[in-house]
């Protein structure tokens, strides 16, 4: 009897282990508290709005925990990443893709598709319509 009991307890076990990961993960994105709890060094870093993204997916591409906190003061949202890795490695090759792509996106500048689309239509407007002669001669 006990036997069987323990076998039907094993994947409720299972089960409530995979919905704990889902309340509070212990990989990728989570809460300071919980990436705190887990006892390693954590570093942290300022970004503006735009770079938040590019952020996570450099992180979720090393596999580092990080969390994130908005600074309810400011007016341009400024976010606090907390983050942390198993070897400083991982940690250096994150902050040299993200600097490297924030420079990449500041060095090109992007026109807008209406003023490209304004410029085509001056050119267009420039250049002289054909004038179709309209000549009819009668042959007998």
């Amino acid at each position: 009897m006990k036997a069987l009991s323990d076998a039907v307890k094993k994947p409720v076990k299972a089960a409530g282990h995979a919905i704990g990961q889902k309340i509070h993960p212990t990989e990728g994105k989570q809460s300071v508290k919980t990436l705190i709890r887990q006892g390693q060094g954590v570093s942290s870093i300022p970004l503006a709005d735009e770079g938040l993204k590019d952020f996570q997916k450099i992180a979720k591409k090393y596999g580092v925990d990080f969390a994130v906190v908005k600074d309810k003061n400011s007016e341009p949202p400024i976010y606090t990443v907390f983050f942390k890795a198993k070897d400083q490695d991982a940690i250096t090759r994150i902050l040299d893709d993200y600097s490297a792509k924030q420079i990449k996106k500041s060095s090109v500048e992007k026109i807008s598709v209406m003023e490209k689309l304004k410029k085509f239509k001056e050119i267009v407007a420039a250049i002289p319509k054909k004038v179709a002669e309209k000549k009819k001669e009668r042959s007998r």
